[in-house]
């Protein structure tokens, strides 16, 4: 996923960061905000996971939350 996607609609991903990874704090979210590179420090921190299994996560969320994107953009247009 392209990082300007995550940081441009941080508030709505927000949700989403905090549902997958709960030991997040919310100074944690504000450190991170849409930042994909401290993302990936903090739940390094947190969980205590190398550098490529947090990245192998972070890609995946990324890729699921992209899909959700495109899946909600096609219903609207099926919709209109």
């Amino acid at each position: 996923m392209n990082k300007q996607i995550i940081e441009g609609n941080w508030m709505q991903v927000k949700g989403a960061v905090r549902e997958q990874w709960g030991k997040l704090t919310d100074d944690d979210m504000d450190v991170i905000a849409g930042k994909r590179e401290q993302l990936i420090g903090r739940l390094k921190e947190r969980y205590g996971k190398s550098a490529d299994a947090v990245t192998s996560e972070v890609d995946a969320f990324e890729q699921r939350v992209l899909r959700a994107a495109d899946d909600a953009e096609q219903s609207v247009s099926d919709a209109l």
